[in-house]
């Protein structure tokens, strides 16, 4: 090794040993006569002393040396002299006098700071990512994600699990997202895809008979980026034979406790996950990612505004629609800019407009537009029922029912984020349950999965697919973290018929089901056990366990919002005799 020591390593302890150390220079000072440099690796930082008086070759060797070169530092570990230590390093009492300093490779001069934080642009550190992988901050947090990762691995190995590799060149089938496909040379005209999640490999295995099954699975969506979605992600995917919902549940919260409090930098709120169905998840948050580190939840009012003069509140209310509406403390005083800026989320969301009342904070009187179509009686009873105090701001939506819920649920969440509401200081955990088998709209005429196809209804339930699908509940389960979808799974189908019945409804023939997902529907027959799964993301969970805003911010090498790789220039054209092999022709736009 061309080091004895790492450069986050040497104590007190080491004082009189002759270390050797190799890393990058973070800082270097010319202090005339005496050159102090701060050698860096991945496990901290030593500060070097070249003193002229000890040998004038090593000092104007370090005269050239800049940030970012590479050394070798033979040399004493001695005591910093009293008054010069520096608390903020744990190297910081003691340094290293140099005997012999090797420039194992000079560098040229950054494109941006690396040994502090200060903002770069992001285009600018994804195109020289090699480079901000060095900073602090994003080792920390790749070291963080290792951590996770072995802690994931560590917890499921005690617990009889067996983690197996399925393949990344499979068929491509219809789960929702884009297919990312890739051409076959030896069968021309023919596409393997990459899988977007291995759920079908995981139910065969469960087939197969090996009970428990882990994997730390690359996935693959051709889809609109977001901060927390990447066309390839990592998650951790799981699957269980002979179990029940509340097992899957059990586990994966010990799993989550377990790997927080071990490694995490943010704390949970608490260990014990709240249960809440999907159904009181739209009616208090307006959506099934609640975050629960703040109140603003949404009210029904239906029954008070129903009454009112006001026309549409009343029609709704009247054809069963609801009327609801979020208290926001201290914002009555609200500017028209400011309540007009919420009316464009409100209209965002499919809103016509935004009702708005407002408590004068010294009267307690209310205020705002639609007031005069409510009697004093109905004010009071809307004061009562909303909580509200002077001061407060009063948000109303009525519509359609999804209407409500992303109108309200998105100005609950952007309240939130303009109050300070949400505690970057903790991870607050919540599980959804009882969700509907489908979505509540038709999608062309045919039932929609709300989470996919092999998902269970409840036993209570099947009889209603044959009478009343929408009125289906699933045994579909999420795990919600600060706003946050971080997993998702279910009890599957296991049995043939019924899984035939669940594509039927959906809209395949049985001769489209045959081929698209026949080795499933074939295996079924072989005696396959109840089983369910779920797929933590390990790309969400990691970026919040570091108090991170998006997961590009714990991945090694990650693409921009527009689906590019900067630092290599990809995706790219490829050569024509490339395309020549596999039987392709690239159409130009005009074609």
């Amino acid at each position: 090794m061309l080091k004895t020591h790492s450069c986050g390593e040497l104590r007190g302890e080491h004082v009189g040993q002759v270390v050797k150390l190799a890393g990058w220079v973070s800082r270097r000072r010319d202090m005339g006569g005496v050159i102090f440099i701060d050698l860096r690796d991945r496990n901290g930082k030593t500060q070097v002393v070249i003193d002229s008086g000890r040998s004038q070759e090593n000092f104007d060797l370090a005269q050239q040396i800049r940030s970012e070169y590479v050394l070798q530092i033979t040399g004493e570990v001695v005591r910093r002299l009293a008054g010069q230590e520096n608390p903020n390093l744990p190297t910081g009492d003691i340094e290293v006098t140099a005997t012999e300093v090797t420039v194992l490779n000079p560098a040229k001069t950054p494109p941006f700071q690396i040994d502090r934080e200060t903002a770069v642009d992001e285009s600018l550190r994804l195109k020289f990512r090699y480079l901000d992988l060095r900073r602090e901050r994003l080792q920390r947090n790749i070291i963080l994600r290792h951590k996770a990762i072995k802690f994931i691995r560590d917890f499921l190995d005690q617990r009889d699990f067996v983690e197996i590799e399925t393949p990344i060149l499979f068929k491509s089938t219809p789960e929702g997202a884009r297919d990312y496909l890739v051409p076959s040379r030896v069968h021309p005209g023919k596409f393997y895809a990459l899988p977007q999640s291995p759920q079908q490999l995981k139910q065969l295995l469960m087939v197969a008979g090996y009970e428990r099954y882990f994997q730390i699975a690359r996935c693959f969506r051709d889809e609109d980026l977001r901060a927390d979605r990447q066309p390839e992600f990592t998650q951790l995917d799981m699957e269980i034979s002979f179990v029940e919902r509340d097992d899957i549940l059990d586990l994966i919260e010990a799993l989550m406790v377990g790997m927080v409090k071990e490694v995490s930098l943010v704390p949970l709120a608490s260990a014990q996950f709240p249960r809440i169905s999907y159904r009181e998840a739209m009616e208090r948050f307006g959506t099934d990612r609640p975050d629960l580190r703040y109140g603003l939840e949404l009210v029904d009012i239906s029954d008070i505004a129903g009454k009112s003069a006001f026309r549409v509140f009343a029609e709704n209310a009247a054809a069963g629609n609801p009327v609801k509406a979020i208290r926001v403390p201290g914002c009555g005083n609200y500017s028209r800019k400011e309540v007009s800026e919420l009316e464009e989320i409100a209209k965002a969301n499919g809103a016509k407009g935004l009702a708005t009342m407002a408590l004068d904070p010294d009267t307690g009187e209310m205020k705002g537009f639609i007031t005069k179509f409510f009697t004093v009686d109905q004010l009071i009873a809307l004061t009562e029922r909303l909580e509200a105090e002077p001061g407060d701001l009063l948000l109303f939506a009525s519509d359609e029912k999804l209407v409500v819920y992303a109108v309200l649920g998105a100005l609950r969440e952007e309240m939130g984020r303009r109050l300070g509401l949400k505690d970057t200081n903790e991870l607050s955990f919540c599980w959804v349950i009882d969700f509907p088998l489908f979505e509540e709209t038709l999608e062309d005429e045919h039932y929609a999965p709300s989470h996919h196809m092999f998902t269970a209804p409840k036993r209570a339930h099947i009889p209603l697919l044959d009478t009343d699908p929408h009125a289906v509940l699933s045994e579909q389960y999420d795990l919600v973290c600060n706003g946050f979808e971080v997993a998702g799974g279910s009890i599957r189908i296991h049995e043939r018929p019924l899984q035939r019945k669940i594509m039927e409804l959906i809209g395949f023939s049985w001769e489209e089901a045959e081929e698209q997902f026949g080795h499933m529907l074939e295996a079924f027959e072989y005696g396959a056990p109840p089983h369910g799964g779920i797929a933590p993301g390990i790309d969400r969970i990691v970026a919040l366990m570091a108090g991170e805003p998006n997961i590009r911010e714990v991945m090694a090498f990650p693409k921009t919002a527009q689906a590019t790789d900067l630092m290599s220039d990809t995706p790219s054209y490829v050569a024509q005799k490339q395309l020549d092999e596999l039987q392709l022709a690239v159409l130009s736009q005009e074609e």
